[in-house]
């Protein structure tokens, strides 16, 4: 199950070794969630434990996570697995352009001139 979270990043912790062959990190984000906030944590597991490196504490990010549950001796688990991590307002990575940036015009060999242009459009 997919889910997405949007907060601002609160405490970031440490990569922990659980085995040989497996590693976790946590991290907690604070979601707006009307008079009181939440504070929501989230995991990271093996090569997915670096993705919080490029932020930090206070940014506003957006989580795109799963939701796992396990039983074990008869307790139950829930985890919210992370798997990708992007600033808030940003798509595909790409976040909206600088305030000075300039429109240079169309990109080279773009036909911008309309003389070829149908409008014969049936509405």
């Amino acid at each position: 199950m997919a889910y997405k979270a949007e907060g601002r990043l609160h405490k970031v912790f440490d990569t922990e070794q659980k085995s040989a062959s497996f590693q976790a990190r946590e991290f907690v984000i604070e979601v707006e969630d009307g008079k009181f906030p939440q504070m929501v944590k989230f995991q990271l597991t093996q090569d997915k434990c670096t993705l919080i490196d490029d932020y930090s504490e206070g940014d506003q990010i957006v989580v795109d996570f799963d939701l796992r549950g396990r039983e074990w001796n008869e307790r139950y688990f829930t985890n919210l697995n992370a798997w990708r991590i992007a600033r808030a307002g940003a798509q595909d990575g790409q976040g909206p352009p600088p305030a000075d940036a300039q429109y240079d015009g169309p990109p080279a060999g773009m036909n911008t001139n309309n003389a070829d242009f149908d409008d014969d459009i049936p509405f």
